[in-house]
């Protein structure tokens, strides 16, 4: 029963990829004849099915580029660029439509010790510092096991230094894959879709107006209470929104 179940899952996982790579062709052929909407629409309805990759994401937020939709066009760019962070075409691509937002938003730069930290610990994701951290550990043991067996004196104390650092490294290396694992969790990133959307000092209509926002705007969200979500900015100003004028950009 369970190898029929499983076949069956297979040949519906199959015909939905090959449908879904039939609609992504349909929508390049759309796209280079210049049929923007029409290519958004089957790039769409690849998304409605749950798939998702880099390379749809890119073309679809090309096509809204070219339609001068500004919100949807940051909005899948920087999909795109989650999933793939070392894209040359994706990171000019974002430039270029950041550059059509309003808002001039200028970035607090990290500097000294805490630049440091913050750089090496995003050179590595989570799930990469936990490996390594694993290999340094089993470094660390058959170090040990030739340090306790062994009799020569020069292998013994090498063996025994090596192990040390060994040990020091896996501390480094656990500290840096939970502070990844935190600035991961605390990255809540997301774009305004409205025109303009007014930043409230608290979330109630009533409240005094802080600033405003426009669309494309890239705002991280710390706080949401009801229908509002308290946003801070790149340089360090927050304030309240409506959570209807924004979408995040986390969850595929």
């Amino acid at each position: 029963m369970k190898r029929v179940i499983y076949l069956i899952s297979f040949l519906f996982s199959a015909v939905l990829f090959a449908q879904n790579q039939e609609l992504f062709e349909q929508g390049n052929a759309l796209y280079n004849e210049g049929k923007y909407a029409e290519a958004i629409d089957k790039y769409n309805a690849i998304l409605d099915s749950k798939k998702h990759s880099a390379d749809l994401y890119f073309n679809l937020a090309n096509a809204h580029y070219k339609l001068n939709h500004i919100a949807p066009s940051i909005y899948y760019y920087e999909k795109a660029l989650m999933l793939n962070p070392e894209d040359a075409d994706i990171q000019n691509n974002v430039a270029f439509a950041r550059n059509m937002t309003i808002d001039a938003i200028d970035e607090i730069p990290d500097v000294g010790f805490s630049k440091i930290i913050k750089n090496t610990t995003n050179s590595l994701s989570f799930d990469s510092w936990a490996k390594l951290s694993v290999v340094l550990v089993f470094c660390f043991v058959i170090l040990f096991l030739i340090y306790y067996f062994t009799y020569a004196t020069l292998t013994k104390r090498l063996t025994f230094i090596g192990s040390l650092v060994s040990l020091i490294c896996v501390c480094i290396a656990l500290a840096f894959a939970f502070h990844k694992y935190n600035l991961d969790k605390k990255n809540n990133p997301a774009i305004v879709f409205t025109q303009e959307s007014k930043v409230k000092s608290d979330p109630n209509l009533r409240s005094q107006e802080a600033f405003r926002l426009h669309e494309g705007s890239k705002v991280q969200v710390i706080e949401t209470y009801k229908d509002w979500s308290k946003i801070k900015l790149a340089d360090g100003k927050t304030g309240w929104v409506i959570s209807e004028d924004i979408k995040l950009l986390k969850g595929f």
